[in-house]
């Protein structure tokens, strides 16, 4: 884009254009720079090598998952270990006396009635369980 500068008297003359900027050099160094500070960016933060201490105690255990089951025929199963009936709630306050994370997943078979499912729901709940967590299959888009 040119732009003609003429004399105050009004003639113009021909050829004569203000400076221009390009800025194509600067977008690129700016690229450049961008990629560069991207790459290293990950690299950056290691943290301290330092060499750490042997000890003979085991790490600490991560506590295992509890998973309630109840199956069509509204059989009760924790952690794949049957549960005779009306004892839930005791196997439930026994299981997570010593356990931090008061948490109880469950599993429910699709086919059971609803009111099956909350009378379960509800005895977990009577059992001091302050977490309870729905199993669910992910549906398959095809």
């Amino acid at each position: 884009m040119a732009f003609s500068v003429g004399p105050p008297g009004g003639t113009r003359r021909i050829g004569t254009s203000l400076a221009e900027i390009n800025i194509i050099p600067l977008v690129d160094v700016v690229l450049v720079l961008l990629l560069i500070f991207m790459l290293t960016a990950p690299m950056m933060y290691r943290g301290i090598d330092v060499n750490l201490p042997r000890a003979a105690a085991k790490p600490t255990a991560v506590e295992e998952r509890m998973v309630l089951t109840v199956t069509k025929d509204r059989a009760l199963y924790l952690n794949e270990k049957r549960v005779p009936p009306g004892g839930l709630e005791g196997m439930l306050r026994d299981a997570f006396r010593t356990r931090k994370d008061k948490t109880v997943y469950l599993k429910a078979d699709a086919g059971l009635a609803y009111g099956a499912v909350i009378e379960t729901m509800d005895m977990v709940r009577r059992a001091g369980i302050e977490r309870l967590g729905m199993v669910t299959e992910p549906v398959r888009e095809r």
